[in-house]
């Protein structure tokens, strides 16, 4: 039975590489770029274009296909992932299906980026900071309903976006809407994380969509582009090697003396007290809530003096950083139960949690708006 198993498996891995190949050769076709490494290198726009295939299947002789492209640039620090669903009669007609989707939705807004063609100039402010981007954004892709006249989605959100907009070079946000009679689905991602703060505002449009015995989506990307390249002073390599370390102190951290060797290390290896005070404060929060599985939203609160300023999320760099080392940790690491609870205990959000349960709530029931915090460093900016 083994030898059976393993031969099934080699033959979808090889059928896996076949349509891989297709699909690379399609796109390369259509853009013009060099297939290198199963990877499109695109010189002339810094972009370089892996695939992956998802689920592919047959049913009723029409071929279902997904394929998950991954866009890396040296200028994002994260790359950008975009699943697309095709089908057609023939593999090869879904291939087409897939690459002329992805054309036609994501990499018609980084044409336009490298361009520089077609940008609509849009301005952040907070905390005392101003930064001008320019958005540039897609027509709207529907699929399900030929009839349905399509409608900018982005306009939904173009006062709340600047919101969430910070200091990094690029910022890309892509709106889903979907709809199968009574079943809506909502989800506004800005730079991959899911923005729950944002899905308000579709709420009205999505249920005035005909109620139709088919599956409609529509979704937009849009691409913001800041104007100068304000130099933060850390990148993403020393916020992850930090994080790592400051978790591996604070699971086996046991007294005040300890915690006090682990603050001066994280500070010496992170060359910058605000940031080491950052992933202090945050590992502990960020894990709590994925530990406790409480509801959260987009907003940080910064204590500055007796005021409390509100933020986004997405406008403090280092917090996504913090939180896929967690989530890895917790994944790959798998820590002995102990060594989570000397980590959270150092989360207020967990302790007030903790207060709730014991009074008969559950976890899951809970909201809270945002994580607050404060940073003992003078003039400090968030990046």
């Amino acid at each position: 039975m083994n030898i059976f198993k393993k031969k099934n498996t080699n033959e979808e891995e090889t059928q896996e590489k076949d349509i891989k190949l297709l699909v690379l050769e399609c796109l390369n076709s259509r853009l013009q770029g060099t297939i290198y490494d199963n990877c499109l290198l695109l010189p002339r726009t810094g972009f370089s274009i892996d695939i992956q295939i998802g689920k592919q299947e047959s049913k009723n002789d029409i071929h279902l296909l997904q394929v998950i492209y991954i866009l890396k640039h040296d200028d994002l620090d994260e790359p950008i992932i975009e699943p697309v669903a095709a089908q057609g009669t023939t593999i090869e007609e879904a291939v087409a299906m897939a690459v002329d989707s992805f054309r036609g939705g994501l990499w018609h807004p980084l044409n336009m980026v490298t361009t520089r063609q077609g940008g609509v100039p849009v301005s952040s402010d907070y905390l005392g900071q101003h930064y001008d981007y320019k958005m540039y954004a897609q027509s709207v892709v529907i699929m399900g309903d030929k009839d349905k006249k399509p409608s900018m989605l982005i306009n939904y959100i173009k006062n709340e976006i600047p919101k969430y907009l910070g200091s990094k070079k690029y910022y890309w946000v892509r709106i889903f809407l979907a709809r199968h009679k009574e079943r809506m689905t909502v989800e506004v991602r800005v730079n991959g994380t899911v923005c729950p703060g944002l899905h308000i505002f579709f709420k009205d449009y999505i249920e005035s969509w005909e109620d139709k015995d088919i599956l409609v989506t529509e979704k937009q990307y849009a691409l913001f582009v800041q104007e100068e390249d304000d130099k933060c002073p850390f990148t993403k390599e020393t916020v992850v090697e930090c994080t790592k370390r400051a978790l591996e102190l604070m699971g086996d951290c046991k007294s005040r003396e300890e915690y006090i060797a682990l603050k001066e290390e994280i500070d010496k290896m992170a060359g910058d007290i605000a940031l080491s005070a950052e992933i202090r404060v945050f590992t502990p929060e960020i894990m709590a809530r994925h530990i406790l599985r409480y509801g959260e939203g987009d907003s940080l609160f910064l204590m500055v003096g007796d005021d409390r300023v509100e933020f986004k999320k997405t406008q403090l760099r280092s917090y996504f950083y913090i939180q896929q080392v967690i989530f890895d940790y917790l994944t790959r690491v798998k820590p002995e139960k102990e060594q989570v609870m000397r980590i959270v205990a150092n989360s207020a959000s967990f302790k007030e949690i903790q207060k709730a349960v014991q009074e008969g709530h559950e976890p899951t029931d809970m909201y809270v708006p945002g994580t607050t915090y404060k940073i003992d460093v003078e003039n400090y900016k968030v990046w």
